[in-house]
């Protein structure tokens, strides 16, 4: 899905925009299914797989994360999902 890099892009961008340097994407198991593919595209980043963010994940600057609030920023798949599922019932609906 192209939302989800672009998602990301949008989180790099605006956390170095604050000064930051994302390094680390903290992911639950649903992003990573649906954006293996983006991910593959920020080598600079090291992923972590963490089971309690589910549909979400967290781009972060790994040195400040939980020590300033501007450190990192929450992505989720999970309205991207719910808007395909939508156009596809629509769809369905006018064929």
């Amino acid at each position: 899905m192209i939302e989800i890099k672009v998602l990301i892009e949008k989180a790099i961008e605006e956390l170095e925009q604050d000064g930051m340097n994302p390094d680390i994407i903290l992911a639950g198991p649903g992003f990573l299914e649906h954006a293996r593919d983006a991910l593959r595209e920020f080598k600079g980043l090291k992923i972590y797989r963490i089971e309690e963010l589910g549909y979400d994940a967290v781009i972060a600057d790994s040195h400040y994360l939980g020590q300033i609030k501007k450190a990192s920023y929450r992505v989720s798949v999970e309205p991207l999902l719910e808007e395909r599922d939508v156009w596809e019932q629509i769809e369905k609906l006018t064929v």
